[in-house]
């Protein structure tokens, strides 16, 4: 009888399901589970504490479970005396431990990790992610031909592909869409609690006092600390949403509540991105609720939209455009990003609250990300790269395949066009309009010139007079510079005073 050496399955920190490729391929009697806790992923960006804390006791768990289950675990924790704090080097310590000449793996979610893999002495074979609806190769025969890549044909093809709110051929309630029904300002005391809170047990205090010792100096508040790090946990917090806050999530999603850091948000992002509640299990949970008329069509659409219309598409985006795609620039910004997004300390209100929710919570939601620190640092000219790296630091469920064409293309148009169609700028007005910062702020959201005016409004017109040739052809950015034209000299001469004054003031910080 041969006996065959082991293989090692690699498993990631955002692959903690049992059902991954990596798994399914392996041989539970003799392959060996390789999980490490290493520097070289903690560290290449300054995670936020909470992120780390999450990721590590999901880990640790996750890793309980498999040897639960028979599994032979490997498992390395970021104190350990031996670990070589890399990936690859965790897999060559564990191949030399071992005897094993290969190793096995789902195909990682960052083009950095694939080519760590690839470049390992050991063979790693990288087994595609089927986790996600739609497969690489499937999105880039969409794509192919296209002159427009945009995501609601898309996330068409993506509702009859699951047959999700579809009534036989045809888009449930006879419209593939109901925005026009959503995103609704804040009404007056609007709030709602807190999603589902996990007290710390054994494992989560260890990681949490690992965390402080090595990450401490990180921006963001590790406790307290209250995510799910089990399946068992994030299935309460489905739970929670669908029945709570579901409902009213198409109207308010885009409301923005000074000190209100969830609203009717779902804070599933996290779990759904690390493995721990997949796509299909949220999306039919939320379909449910319309069936049984728990919850509006408008919301539960809106909602399911985000998941395998947008989330798909953006990964899809992702891995088309290829390993450069952070480094993309067209607008050629090189302002540095403004040291108050590491602290907090601006008195502008809207922003103020974004980085300290974001401070506190390792969360923001889509708005306050897109037309609040998003679209000031397209105004000011940020280095796309460097609002890249913000983003995907501070934020629980940012990976770099989620976040980069976010905010690279979405956010900073740093892409030229390939995610939007045009740039997402506003002036105050729109953060007038969805929230209620402006009567809380130290500026004037009426007034457009002068110090007391709030910066939105004049580096708005900034933005677009430093790009008119890039985009005063633009059909839907037209009307503005149309606008901009009917104003008299002494006012545009003003606006851009003022403007000037504040990047001035940037510069000084």
């Amino acid at each position: 009888m041969v006996n065959f050496p082991p293989r090692l399955i690699l498993v990631l920190g955002d692959q903690l399901s049992h059902a991954i490729a990596a798994l399914r391929e392996a041989d539970k009697s003799r392959d060996i589970v390789v999980m490490a806790e290493v520097w070289d992923e903690a560290s290449y960006v300054p995670h936020h504490p909470k992120k780390i804390a999450l990721i590590f006791a999901a880990m640790r768990k996750f890793a309980q479970e498999l040897r639960n289950d028979g599994w032979t675990v490997a498992y390395t924790r970021l104190d350990d005396a031996q670990n070589a704090q890399s990936l690859v080097g965790e897999v060559i310590r564990r191949a030399a431990e071992t005897g094993a000449q290969e190793a096995i793996a789902t195909a990682p979610a960052e083009w950095r990790v694939i080519a760590a893999l690839e470049d390992c002495p050991i063979p790693v074979h990288q087994f595609p992610d089927d986790r996600f609806l739609c497969h690489a190769s499937e999105f880039a025969d969409w794509a192919e031909g296209r002159k427009e890549l945009r995501m609601e044909f898309f996330y068409r093809e993506m509702r009859r592909k699951t047959g999700i709110l579809m009534a036989g051929d045809h888009p449930e309630g006879g419209k593939w869409n109901f925005d026009h029904d959503n995103r609704e300002p804040p009404k007056e005391g609007l709030s709602n609690r807190m999603p589902p809170q996990f007290e710390p047990d054994e494992t989560v205090l260890e990681v949490l006092d690992l965390v402080e010792a090595r990450f401490g100096a990180h921006f963001g508040r590790l406790r307290p600390f209250w995510f799910a790090t089990t399946r068992a946990e994030a299935l309460v917090a489905l739970e929670d949403f669908i029945q709570n806050r579901l409902p009213d999530f198409g109207r308010y999603q885009d409301a923005m509540v000074q000190g209100e850091a969830f609203l009717n948000h779902s804070i599933l992002s996290m779990y759904l991105n690390i493995g721990l509640l997949n796509w299909r299990e949220i999306c039919e949970a939320a379909e449910a609720a319309y069936r049984t008329g728990a919850a509006p069509l408008n919301s539960v659409e809106g909602f399911i939209r985000q998941i395998i219309g947008w989330r798909e598409y953006i990964r899809g985006i992702y891995f088309l455009e290829g390993p450069d795609y952070t480094s993309r620039n067209a607008l050629g910004h090189s302002r540095s990003l403004p040291a108050f997004y590491w602290s907090g300390d601006t008195d502008m209100a809207c922003l103020r609250d974004a980085i300290l929710q974001t401070r506190d919570h390792a969360y923001s939601h889509h708005i306050q990300r897109l037309m609040v620190t998003g679209n000031f640092a397209l105004l000011v000219g940020v280095d796309p790269k460097e609002v890249h790296e913000w983003y995907l630091a501070v934020y629980a469920d940012a990976f770099e395949w989620v976040e980069a064409p976010n905010v690279i293309g979405m956010s900073q148009f740093a892409d030229g066009g390939i995610v939007a169609s045009k740039p997402y700028v506003s002036g105050g007005n729109y953060i007038h309009k969805m929230s209620n910062h402006c009567g809380r702020c130290a500026y004037k959201v009426k007034e457009k010139i002068g110090t007391q005016a709030c910066p939105f409004n004049a580096l708005y017109w900034h933005f677009l007079i430093r790009n008119e040739e890039k985009f005063a052809k633009n059909p839907r950015m037209a009307q503005m510079y149309r606008v901009w034209a009917k104003m008299d000299a002494d006012t545009r001469a003003a606006t851009l005073e003022t403007a000037e004054a504040n990047l001035a003031r940037l510069d000084q910080l």
